[in-house]
């Protein structure tokens, strides 16, 4: 490692700032979908219904610093927590790089584009539905937050001479 490596290569999880943790997040909103778990085999299901904090267009909560006191069960994510929970999408930074992993191509700290997360199809935009719309939510049982899509990279903008 040199000197000039992104701090996500140089530290553990624990040993970042607050602000480094939360620039982790890539803005992709599929931590914020409710999953159900069965009591029978304490299996996940992932749905496509969003948090009703969640802005479905901008993939980030609507108000992430009351998002505990207007969503209890809403978690917040911590290293120590981050070991506890199984329901983290693969795509996810924070299990990427708890898993040993780097981080992938599109997140904006790589890219520096926060619209890459989406152009990637990683996101929730255009793929999640509001809970006040929903109904029930074993009707609302999807795959892909689960499972990291093959994303292939945007062309690349051309930028005038």
């Amino acid at each position: 490692m040199s000197d000039t490596d992104p701090f996500w290569k140089t530290k553990r999880l624990a040993e970042m700032t607050r602000a480094e943790w939360e620039s982790l997040c890539d803005g992709c909103g599929r931590c914020c979908l409710h999953k159900l778990r069965y009591e029978d085999t304490a299996s996940l299901a992932y749905t496509n219904v969003a948090c009703r904090l969640l802005d479905l267009d901008t993939c980030r909560c609507s108000d992430y610093a009351n998002r505990r006191r207007r969503v209890p069960d809403c978690v917040q994510l911590t290293p120590r927590v981050l070991r506890e929970i199984d329901w983290l999408p693969p795509s996810c930074a924070y299990r990427r790089l708890a898993a040993g992993k780097d981080l992938a191509w599109w997140h904006p700290l790589v890219s520096g584009d926060p619209e890459t997360v989406h152009e990637a199809g990683i996101s929730v935009r255009g793929r999640a539905v509001g809970e006040k719309r929903a109904g029930p939510l074993d009707h609302h049982i999807v795959e892909w937050p689960g499972s990291v899509p093959r994303t292939r990279r945007p062309p690349r903008k051309e930028t005038a001479p």
